[in-house]
């Protein structure tokens, strides 16, 4: 049995392997926005009663993602793990390389599993029972446009496949949404609430899907998977029209921003979304390590090698990293390397 796949956020190894205060540290390693809508004071009797499915929190969900086709679920994570123990055994193509999580998933469940590039998706259509895909892809940012994805769709449904899509970070740019689609036969659609509302630790997020997939799935999780206080925020959150506005206006110029200050490096070639820009390039593990050595935590990929940016919170933490890339892309990576007593950099997954 393969091990379970490892993620960003682990700022407490970094802070004891570098020797740095976890106060000191700059997270930019896991994609999150880092202006989460501002949580209000949540009632005492949220926390005193079990969760109710008549909150307000499904129709919010509808309204906001434009289908009722939905299931709550703590976190689109829960569906990742148990979707693929609904399906019999079946021939897998999931776009590559991509959150972890799928593909060890579906290898966990029994299924024959095919990682596929970029340009492979058409052919793997046809050969195929599922196709699996990130929008936009974790960690470098491929969008397929919508109108191909759903001729996907068509095709696979035509024969009885199935076409799932995580959109976990597809919320900066709805109109790249599928989601519209979704209660017809052979799709199903993931969303969260942890990347663009900035809300990883609420554990909420959904899936759409035709109502007997929903079914089987809600009966594997059974009552009240996700917590009343989570649903409480999670309804106000997909409410807040004018705060989501705002967020994709932010998010659209930070990544601008971002990338502009990756590609002056020369480092690799630049790519990604709102949220986060990977750099693609060999000297990844140096160049990881020079930023650990300076406080500021990034995502370290080998397969292939790249380093994924989150974006600052604020201008006093773009001018950190700013400082940064400058003082490491002066030093170059041989300078990276050569430091004293350099700790071997931990080395996780999509």
């Amino acid at each position: 049995m393969s091990a379970r796949p490892l993620h960003g956020g682990r700022l407490q190894e970094a802070a004891r392997r570098y020797g740095i205060d976890p106060a000191a540290w700059m997270d930019l390693s896991t994609g999150i926005n880092p202006q989460p809508w501002p949580v209000p004071p949540v009632p005492q009797s949220v926390w005193q009663r079990l969760p109710e499915d008549d909150d307000g929190l499904e129709h919010a969900a509808a309204a906001f993602y434009g289908s009722d086709a939905l299931l709550p679920l703590a976190g689109s994570q829960a569906a990742i793990q148990l979707l693929p123990a609904l399906f019999p055994h079946s021939r897998v193509a999931i776009l590559s390389p991509t959150y972890s999580e799928h593909p060890h998933g579906w290898m966990q469940a029994g299924h024959a599993v095919r990682a596929v590039a970029p340009d492979g998706i058409d052919a793997a259509v046809d050969m195929n029972d599922i196709l699996l895909l990130v929008q936009p892809n974790n960690p470098c940012g491929t969008l397929f446009p919508p109108e191909r994805v759903m001729d996907w769709q068509a095709r696979l449904a035509a024969r009885g496949g199935t076409l799932i899509v995580d959109e976990a970070f597809i919320d900066a740019t709805p109109e790249a949404s599928i989601v519209r689609h979704a209660g017809r036969p052979g799709l199903v659609v993931l969303r969260s609430l942890g990347k663009f509302f900035g809300l990883a630790g609420a554990r909420v997020g959904f899936m759409f899907a035709e109502q007997s997939l929903r079914d089987a799935l809600a009966l594997k999780l059974g009552p009240w998977p996700v917590a009343g206080p989570s649903r409480w925020v999670a309804r106000y959150a997909l409410a807040d029209r004018d705060w989501q506005t705002t967020q994709r206006a932010r998010l659209a110029a930070d990544a601008a921003r971002l990338a502009a200050l990756l590609r002056a490096t020369g480092w690799g070639e630049v790519s990604g979304c709102a949220l986060f820009q990977r750099v693609l390039t060999a000297n990844a593990a140096a160049l990881h390590d020079a930023f650990c050595r300076r406080g500021i935590l990034l995502r370290l990929f080998d397969a292939p090698a790249a380093l994924r940016f989150g974006l600052p919170a604020d201008e006093v933490e773009w001018r950190r990293l700013e400082r940064a890339v400058d003082e490491v892309a002066a030093g170059g990576c041989a300078a990276a390397n050569s430091l004293v007593g350099a700790a071997p950099s931990p080395r996780l997954q999509p």
